[in-house]
């Protein structure tokens, strides 16, 4: 089990559960339609960001097979995005992590920065073995972070589902624990 009660500080950023009063900051990224291209849902609305909001202020903790961790990723006293962990199987020690940044911080490193500790926490709090990330094939920026936090491509699957009306692809990439333990970041 994870549960996460206090933020967490990197060099730039701190990872946090959601609050209400992150209501404002999550709407002015995940209005943008450019934020929703590559994701199930459409821009939001107020009314669905407060819907969402008050499920992710209940995503604190990895306590039982598919359960989510959702944290908010603040810089500057401002959210700027989410980072999640999804606990995708006990038996198999399988974890799944993603993220989504504001656009207007594209390019500075905190998707990073911020993936770097969700992979931490799947790796060394949980005991995870191996965690994937997936991305839209279209989604260049994702895949290369992914790559550059030593995630290895192992498949590309070509229109492989309908998504927004259209044929859709996905990328996967994982890591293993052996070669977390191993990289840069590990502890």
């Amino acid at each position: 089990m994870l549960e996460i009660t206090q933020p967490i500080k990197t060099e730039r950023l701190v990872l946090r559960p959601f609050t209400e009063a992150d209501e404002d900051d999550m709407l002015a990224f995940e209005s943008i339609p450019e934020v929703a291209r590559y994701l199930f849902n459409e821009p939001r609305t107020r009314e669905n960001n407060a819907e969402e909001l008050a499920l992710r202020v209940r995503q604190t903790a990895l306590r039982k097979e598919g359960d989510t961790l959702m944290l908010a990723i603040e810089q500057g006293g401002t959210v700027i995005g989410y980072t999640l962990l999804i606990w995708l199987s006990e038996q198999n020690q399988q974890g799944e992590f993603g993220y989504v940044l504001h656009p207007d911080h594209h390019g500075s490193g905190y998707a990073s920065e911020a993936s770097v500790e969700m992979l931490r926490l799947g790796f060394e709090q949980l005991g995870l073995h191996r965690i994937i990330g997936r991305c839209d094939p279209r989604n260049t920026g994702s895949a290369r972070l992914m790559e550059r936090l030593g995630l290895r491509k192992e498949a590309h699957f070509v229109e492989s589902e309908i998504f927004k009306g259209e044929w859709g692809g996905e990328l996967h990439y994982a890591m293993l624990a052996r070669e977390w333990a191993e990289s840069r970041w590990a502890s």
